[in-house]
């Protein structure tokens, strides 16, 4: 019986593929590859992917009603890793209903799936460190209140937990949420700020430093992501008093963001331009992720330093993406 991750042509989704079928699994991608960015980016992961014959891959569209059900049916699947999602919080200020469809109709048709298929085990699913919102007190723990995101991408993904937990309650669905906090590396995503500083860098560009360089981010290397989730995807909820939980997913040692393009300047050989602005509308000063709950569940704890990581984008970025993937 194949492993379903939806959004296996994005970021994280095509990572955790590779890992599933490196240890042996059956996995099923689904992807809808919109042009939200490069879908040659997109195309170029899948590709890694094809060469495993352990996997299948079906481009959909996860929000239409029931389409799911309907390229599914008979796949008997028991576990879902649910990564599909409309990204970025400055995009939601521009496309909000992009958010909605992605993020809550998509949500509840994965639920919906889910809660169809015969002796399914465990759903998986993406939330994020935006959920946090403008909570003052760190690290940021699973158990702060969480009822005042300050961007529609944090209100949608709050609502996917809320979502899963009545299905949690109401159904027995088994699930875990991870808040993802800032992810990067290779592979990555061009509309993150370690892609375009970068590009920028290295084009001899001036780059958009927010709040003068003192926010905070909660970096974290897309390996120790991976680990994470592959962690968690084989242990399912043990409580029957909803069968739901949830999780941070960080590096606990937040960045600050001068220092971040302090060491990018380090790994490039080439000194940035930078263009100090005000806060944007929707962000948030810092992200710091306490890492207690799911170190003392799983054993995780994340290994990657930011100076390893950005190097290891770095490399790749030179050599596969501008070197003409």
């Amino acid at each position: 019986m194949p492993i379903l991750v939806t959004g296996a042509a994005g970021f994280i989704g095509s990572h955790v593929c590779l890992k599933l079928l490196e240890r042996g699994d059956d996995v099923l991608g689904v992807d809808n590859v919109n042009d939200y960015y490069e879908p040659r980016l997109k195309r170029a992961r899948l590709a890694r992917l094809a060469a495993a014959s352990r996997f299948s891959f079906l481009e959909i569209d996860i929000a239409e009603p029931m389409a799911l059900a309907r390229a599914l049916s008979g796949q008997n699947i028991t576990k879902v890793v649910h990564l599909a999602a409309q990204a970025g919080v400055r995009y939601s200020l521009e496309n909000p209903r992009a958010y909605i469809r992605s993020n809550i109709s998509g949500h509840l048709e994965v639920l919906e799936f889910c809660r169809g298929c015969p002796g399914f085990e465990h759903l998986v699913y993406a939330s994020s460190s935006s959920v946090y919102g403008g909570n003052q007190k760190v690290p940021f723990s699973e158990s702060d209140r969480v009822d005042n995101p300050v961007s529609l991408y944090a209100a949608t993904k709050r609502s996917d937990e809320l979502m899963s937990h009545t299905y949690a309650h109401l159904f027995g669905l088994r699930q875990t949420g991870l808040r993802f906090f800032t992810v990067y590396g290779p592979w990555g995503r061009p509309d993150m700020a370690y892609w375009i500083f970068t590009k920028a860098i290295l084009e001899g560009k001036p780059i958009r430093v927010f709040n003068n360089g003192e926010m905070r981010r909660d970096f974290t290397y897309i390996d120790d992501v991976v680990e994470a989730v592959i962690a968690v995807v084989d242990k399912p909820p043990l409580t029957d008093a909803p069968p739901g939980r949830i999780y941070n997913v960080g590096n606990n040692q937040p960045a600050r963001l001068g220092d971040f393009i302090d060491i990018l300047e380090r790994l490039l050989g080439v000194k940035a331009n930078r263009q100090s602005e005000t806060m944007q509308p929707g962000d948030v000063a810092r992200t710091f992720a306490d890492m207690t709950l799911l170190e003392q569940d799983f054993g995780f704890k994340p290994r990657t330093s930011l100076e390893i990581g950005l190097g290891k984008f770095v490399n790749w970025y030179q050599s596969e993406w501008t070197g003409g993937l």
